[in-house]
């Protein structure tokens, strides 16, 4: 089976992203019939806080059904409301992944692969393909499985994947081999070998990803809800000590008043939530294009200590580009400029279009070859000659490396080679320009830091994440790309298994570690950190190895990731936060009410000036169940994050929703206590 996606699904991963992460209140009407559903009691035990809730439900509806009154009706009403609303969150979380994966499985067509067999083709069903089998795919056919491209180099269309809709080449024996099913070729013939079985593609893991279907609790949801159990198991051995207090008091307490205490006293704020934050925290990395295989490795993002990024393509632009013109003596700015500007129109790689750019923009000179210039005898850049120039009117211009322009008009003048060597040493790359036997100066092309790199690794030293540039080139060019992109250290002259030492030193000392990569090279690394993230333009091995794929290939986004990580712990702590200080509030609204009948003494912890007894456990009950929708798009959306340090977030944390958790209750229930105070058999 193959996935080829309507237009309208893959116009902008933008648009997508958007549309994805907007909380919309009709989601809760939508989502009702499924939170409907989860009411089973199968469902409720792998929640234990919200298990005591609904078996505090059912056992309020027995009290109802046999000794009817108003209060016990209303409590058992609000107690199944907790419920329900509780699973809404977890509806509401789900069915925004499902929604993407009922996009991709409604537009699933079955595809015809052309399979090589004994030096011939044998047309089969996509569904008949088996890993290792090798099939041929011509201009305007789609995939029909995930493979590698074994033979020839292509165009391919993957709008389908990522939602853009620039084509990007696909080609054999390089890491951009990997090609996914469902996606289409352009241009061109490609033999892919095919490397997963049919309902194991990379589109069939994401369905089943995003749904949320293969989602397994994560460590730290875990060690919280062995938190949250313990603290239900606590409150519940208290509630039920009240009984045998209030009766050597000579009095009894009725059950649906307890059943009431306990559902408020327990942190069910959340227990309700802690599922929906967790599916929230995947949907936003696949909003941003993002598939996390688990969300072990989401929460792993969210722990990371040091970041290793490649500087090609991540910190720096990767293409070196024309920074700076530097003329001989007696060879002015002007000059110069128009000869480096004619020494670079026949040179179509990135390096010689940049110095035409160059040009063009400090100089005003026109980019495209004009007049005579046109008809000029070109010499176009070889990696043989390493130079690149035009003959016109009697003038030859040259442009190249410093040992070629040597071969090509002697020996170089001392200023020349000074300010050449001062280049080098820089980081960047000298070219050296010649018109005839005259050396009119020298080009600085530098591999270009990405604007704001700088400042967004500064944002991560102030979150405590410390940063390594990794790359290929000798230590003082990296030095100089380090030092201007503000990295805390590098990697000079980096080969595979120096990038698998490195990470294995920082594990070894108790950090986490997080890595790009897209070679088959990269696999080891990538399987060894912490957080692996794979491009999808990179080999099958890469994209095994890596806990998450970036179906963008941008190599920068792993530092949102790293966000998004930390979002998602910042959001479970917070509203674990707040979930537990409310409770201090429902216990001086409850207790009070449940004794002052024998200790009126204890009035005079009713600060809030609660009507009834009965009044006041029914404002806190209900307030308890209100409280979980209206903090819904809080856990989808996450709290806002800004990098800090931890004492910093846990100092906002305590303000915002420690205080904020206090306060909001006593104002909720006093407020729901004025409208229930005026019914019947309540107030």
């Amino acid at each position: 089976m193959t996935t080829t996606l309507e237009p309208a699904l893959g116009t902008s991963a933008e648009h997508r992203r958007t549309a994805a992460g907007t909380f919309r209140p009709r989601r809760l009407l939508s989502s009702v019939p499924e939170a409907l559903s989860k009411l089973h009691p199968r469902h409720q035990l792998r929640n234990p806080v919200m298990f005591v809730v609904w078996t505090g439900s059912a056992l309020t509806t027995v009290l109802a059904a046999f000794s009817p009154s108003a209060f016990t009706i209303a409590v058992a009403a609000w107690l199944w409301f907790t419920v329900l609303f509780a699973n809404l969150a977890e509806a509401v979380a789900e069915g925004r992944g499902r929604a993407q994966a009922e996009s991709l499985r409604r537009t699933r067509t079955e595809a015809v692969a052309r399979k090589l067999v004994d030096g011939g083709e044998r047309k089969v069903p996509g569904t008949a393909l088996a890993i290792g089998d090798e099939v041929v795919v011509e201009a305007g056919e789609t995939i029909p499985g995930d493979g590698d491209v074994v033979e020839g180099i292509a165009t391919v269309d993957e709008s389908a994947i990522t939602g853009e809709s620039a084509p990007v080449i696909r080609e054999s024996g390089g890491d951009r081999s990997a090609v996914t099913a469902g996606t289409t070729v352009l241009s061109d013939r490609i033999v892919v070998r095919i490397t997963a079985a049919p309902g194991e593609t990379f589109v069939d893991r994401m369905i089943a990803l995003v749904e949320g279907a293969q989602r397994q609790k994560t460590p730290n949801e875990i060690a919280l809800t062995i938190l949250l159990s313990t603290l239900t198991i606590i409150f519940l051995l208290a509630v039920v000590a009240l009984q045998p207090m209030a009766a050597y008091s000579g009095s009894l307490i009725e059950v649906t008043t307890l059943t009431a205490l306990l559902v408020c006293l327990i942190p069910t704020t959340i227990g309700a939530l802690l599922s929906a934050i967790g599916i929230a925290g995947m949907d936003r990395l696949v909003q941003r294009n993002v598939l996390a295989k688990s969300g072990r490795a989401v929460e792993a993002a969210g722990d990371v200590d040091t970041l290793l990024l490649d500087k090609t393509g991540t910190i720096t632009f990767g293409n070196r580009r024309c920074t700076e013109l530097v003329p001989v003596d007696g060879v002015g700015p002007d000059e110069l400029a128009e000869v480096a500007r004619l020494s670079s129109l026949a040179d179509p790689t990135p390096e010689g279009s940049s110095v035409v750019a160059f040009c063009a923009q400090e100089f005003g000179l026109p980019e495209p070859a004009v007049g005579a210039e046109v008809g000029a005898r070109k010499v176009p850049f070889t990696a043989q000659t390493r130079m690149s120039g035009i003959d016109l009117d009697g003038r030859s211009i040259r442009k190249g490396a410093i040992s070629a322009l040597r071969d090509h008009v002697g020996e170089l003048p001392d200023q020349v080679v000074r300010c050449a060597d001062e280049i080098a040493a820089s980081g960047a790359t000298p070219l050296v320009i010649a018109e005839n036997d005259r050396v009119m100066g020298v080009i600085r092309l530098s591999d270009v830091v990405k604007p704001g790199m700088r400042e967004r690794f500064a944002e991560l030293r102030a979150m405590g994440i410390r940063t390594v540039m990794i790359t290929g080139d000798n230590e003082l060019t990296a030095r100089a790309i380090a030092a201007e992109a503000g990295v805390d250290d590098y990697l000079a002259e980096a080969k595979p298994e120096d990038k698998m030492a490195l990470i294995k030193r920082e594990q070894a000392g108790g950090r986490m570690v997080a890595m790009t990569g897209d070679g088959t090279n990269d696999a080891p690394a990538l399987a060894q950190a912490d957080v692996g993230v794979a491009m999808n333009t990179g080999t099958s091995a890469a994209k095994e190895a890596g806990n998450m794929v970036d179906l963008d290939s941008d190599p920068t986004k792993l530092i949102e990731i790293v966000e998004i990580g930390k979002q998602l712990l910042i959001t479970r702590g917070a509203l674990t936060t707040f979930s537990i200080a409310n409770d201090l509030a429902k216990y001086f609204a409850i207790l009070p009410a449940l004794f002052v009948g024998i200790h009126p003494q204890l009035g005079a912890l009713n600060v809030m000036g609660l009507s009834t007894p009965n009044s006041a456990v029914l404002s806190a009950v209900v307030f308890n169940a209100l409280i979980i929708v209206a903090l819904i798009p809080l856990a989808l959306r996450g709290v806002r994050y800004r990098p800090s340090t931890a004492a910093v977030l846990l100092r906002r944390n305590l303000l915002v929703y420690g205080l904020g958790g206090v306060v909001t209750p006593f104002a909720g229930i006093w407020l729901i206590d004025l409208v229930i105070r005026f019914v019947p058999g309540i107030g």
